[in-house]
């Protein structure tokens, strides 16, 4: 089933589970808590639709409210908030697109959030040999506009092998290669915030297809892929 908008009761219960996070509540409002999660799923399926449109995408995941809390300093059971992920098909389509919904934090972001060891190293030999394009991507005014500037964990100085001097180093020194952008609860609420996603996530796609580009080649130009 699929659902076009995100609706004011979503937020109204995210903000109520926010100042109740305690099983006892969750328990006697989880009737209300399944009639909110049909209508996030519908939303999340409806804007997978959208995107398929656009891009080849393998599957859409949405995540559990429930929280693992073995490792984590914060107890509270649930997550205050319902997020959702889509990865694309294939070796060679690199990217990821996510999607948080909450009150007042709300937030699309798009990229490269823990890219893999040697994933990390060859983006940072290719800024090393040449940022230019990267650079040139990334400041054009249009997706600067929707998306702003790379945000994610760096290292202090430089990584190992690479000279903290070199003209690219506040690039080479990021651990994350993350856009993000933040939507109030009154853009969340508009019809239109399924059509504002997704051509968000379409201004995205040159940064997508570099950085595809990138990660399926050696620094020669040549495939990586059989």
């Amino acid at each position: 089933m699929e659902n076009k908008i995100i609706s004011k009761q979503i937020l109204d219960f995210l903000d109520d589970l926010n100042k109740n996070n305690n099983r006892e509540w969750f328990s006697e409002n989880k009737e209300r808590f399944r009639k909110i999660e049909t209508q996030v799923k519908g939303f999340y399926n409806f804007l997978l639709e959208k995107m398929k449109e656009q891009d080849d995408i393998e599957k859409l995941k949405i995540f559990r409210i429930y929280r693992d809390v073995r490792f984590s300093k914060d107890k509270s059971p649930y997550k205050s908030h319902f997020a959702g992920s889509m990865s694309r098909k294939g070796n060679h389509l690199r990217g990821g697109y996510y999607l948080q919904i909450k009150p007042k934090e709300s937030f699309i972001a798009a990229g490269f959030w823990q890219p893999n060891k040697e994933d990390l190293f060859r983006i940072r030999k290719e800024l090393e040999l040449d940022a230019s394009h990267f650079r040139t991507l990334i400041e054009e005014p249009g997706f600067k506009n929707i998306w702003g500037n790379l945000v994610g964990e760096e290292v202090k100085t430089a990584p190992k092998g690479f000279d903290k001097l070199d003209p690219n180093i506040d690039l080479i020194r990021k651990k994350a290669f993350v856009f993000v952008r933040n939507f109030t609860d009154k853009e969340v609420l508009d019809d239109s915030f399924a059509e504002e996603v997704s051509s968000s996530f379409l201004r995205i796609r040159p940064y997508f297809d570099l950085m595809s580009d990138i990660l399926t080649t050696d620094l020669n130009g040549e495939s990586l892929l059989n």
